[in-house]
């Protein structure tokens, strides 16, 4: 069987933890890529190239993980940027990740280990999901939102696309949480958050 050849960008925090949900019998990592081309000395056990690889390797598929609690509003614009068509971008779900019944997952996705998705879960495209988080029965995640480590989103949920969830919080079944708004860390969501919202504390308040 031929190997899914894979390119991550860029080499970030998500990009390297990325490599630990590659079936190495399915996919072959070729490298990251990357605007900064210093990162190359700090890590020399990876191969970092320029954008330029796109179409060196145009059978290579792409994880496109940018993002922080800093630059996450702008991750749209970040992955647009590459120029690829959206049949090129491959999602990667941990092994160790457990999905449930009629779970649908978009293009673009990272689903890193110790993740739970239940029945009836809707992943869009382009979200990244940090280990150890649970998505309970007929929740939604809308496209380009990250979420933390250690999550637990309850049933119903609607988390709305280009969001950021800080790790530990915990979102009460049925909250709605608006487009481009973030949830600081730690936080106990039991209200719905209007979009383009920074919201924290327990109980979570906008402020």
């Amino acid at each position: 069987m031929t190997r899914k050849k894979l390119l991550i960008f860029p080499c970030n925090g998500n990009g390297i933890e990325a490599l630990d949900c590659v079936d190495d019998a399915e996919v072959e990592f070729i490298g990251f890529i990357d605007d900064d081309a210093s990162k190359a000395a700090h890590y020399p056990q990876y191969k970092i190239y320029g954008r330029s690889a796109l179409a060196s390797f145009p059978e290579a598929y792409v994880l496109a993980v940018p993002g922080s609690p800093t630059s996450y509003p702008e991750r749209g614009k970040f992955i647009a940027s590459l120029g690829i068509e959206e049949n090129r971008f491959i999602s990667l779900v941990h092994p160790g990740a457990h999905l449930g019944r009629s779970v649908t997952i978009g293009r673009n996705c990272l689903i890193m280990a110790g993740v739970v998705l239940t029945s009836n879960v809707r992943i869009g495209n382009h979200v990244c999901i940090l280990p150890n988080t649970v998505v309970h029965h007929d929740s939604s995640v809308g496209d380009l939102t990250l979420i933390g480590c250690n999550v637990a989103v309850a049933g119903g949920v609607s988390l709305g696309a280009n969001c950021y969830i800080g790790s530990g919080s915990n979102i009460m079944n049925g909250v709605s949480v608006g487009n481009q708004s973030l949830i600081g860390m730690g936080s106990n969501v039991t209200r719905n958050i209007p979009e383009k919202s920074k919201a924290y504390g327990n109980p979570a308040r906008v402020h």
